[in-house]
């Protein structure tokens, strides 16, 4: 697996967008009929991969016939172009969709040494241009499905732009929707807090977040919904970066935050409807989670932030023994 440090996974920028040929039709066609253009098909939020021991990947296709209305062009591989195409279910039908941080479920066989799987099955071990392009795909194919009719009027809309877009009958351009969430990784006395969602299984802890609401900047939004989770009032509230998660349509900004100066640690209190549980973690604790412990998947920014946070210690504490 190939990754990118100072970003997290999904946000690397492996994948090439090739705007330019999106734009256009000619160059639309051209890119389909080249020798090397791939496809990738979704079934639902199901991907193909081709794994062994060492590896996996997807399991792309070649372009080849004449491409259908609905395909979307993801961008450029290596040079080779990209497109996905969203397939019918089949009969087990597609796996559980949206972005809740479960693990996905078991791989299901297919022909020609394929696997149809959940991305967050997977996703950790593949490529950071195949696992951004699985994340275009979804975000695209997925908005296509839903943006049949114009929220304006009702109308018939066309997909035009590669799949980038869509336009009505009366010339007006529809784009894909993104929602933005904050992520906030929350420190006093070297500790981290972590909630536990109250629709997961016991045991499993996460940063806390939320979606932005309308009017609302982003800090206030970290604000808010760390107070509205947990009873918790910050200070110090820093961005650090951003992921897209399109399962379906997400965009999370991570933040850090360092409880409020006077403010009691223990003076926890979760929201019932949205919180099980809420614990301080220490960094030894999350180097080597203890099996009653799960933490977010790899894919997931709230792992990233985590880890580099652990890391940080780590570093610091080797630091002072080589002063020593």
């Amino acid at each position: 697996m190939t990754s990118n440090p100072t970003r997290p996974p999904l946000a690397s920028g492996a994948l090439d967008r090739d705007a330019s040929t999106r734009m256009s039709e000619e160059r639309l066609r051209d890119a389909w009929r080249d020798p090397s253009a791939r496809l990738l098909r979704l079934r639902g939020v199901e991907i193909p991969v081709v794994a062994n021991s060492d590896d996996v990947r997807l399991a792309w296709r070649p372009a080849s016939g004449d491409p259908e209305a609905t395909d979307v062009y993801l961008g450029r591989i290596d040079g080779a172009p990209a497109f996905a195409r969203s397939e019918p279910a089949t009969a087990d039908g597609p796996l559980a969709a949206d972005g809740a941080e479960g693990e996905g479920e078991p791989e299901r066989a297919s022909a020609a040494g394929e696997r149809w799987t959940h991305p967050f099955q997977v996703g950790a071990g593949l490529s950071e241009a195949e696992r951004e392009a699985v994340g275009v795909a979804s975000a695209l194919l997925r908005w296509q499905e839903a943006a049949g009719f114009s929220p304006r009027d009702g109308g018939p809309t066309e997909p035009i732009q590669g799949g980038w877009a869509r336009v009505d009958a009366h010339g007006g351009e529809h784009f894909p929707r993104t929602d933005p969430a904050v992520i906030v990784l929350i420190e006093h006395d070297d500790r981290v807090l972590l909630g536990s969602n109250a629709l997961w299984e016991s045991g499993r802890f996460s940063l806390l977040a939320g979606f932005v609401e309308a009017g609302e900047s982003l800090e206030q939004a970290v604000e808010r919904e760390v107070f509205e989770e947990s009873g918790v009032r910050l200070e110090e509230i820093a961005y650090v970066t951003s992921q897209p998660w399109p399962f379906p349509r997400s965009l999370m900004l991570g933040f850090r935050a360092r409880l409020a100066t006077g403010a009691d640690p223990d003076a926890l209190v979760a929201d019932p409807t949205e919180i099980s549980e809420l614990r301080w973690f220490t960094r030894e604790e999350l180097r080597e989670p203890h099996e009653s412990l799960t933490l977010p998947m790899p894919l997931s920014i709230a792992r990233w932030m985590i880890d580099r946070w652990v890391a940080e210690g780590d570093a610091s504490s080797s630091g002072v023994r080589a002063a020593r």
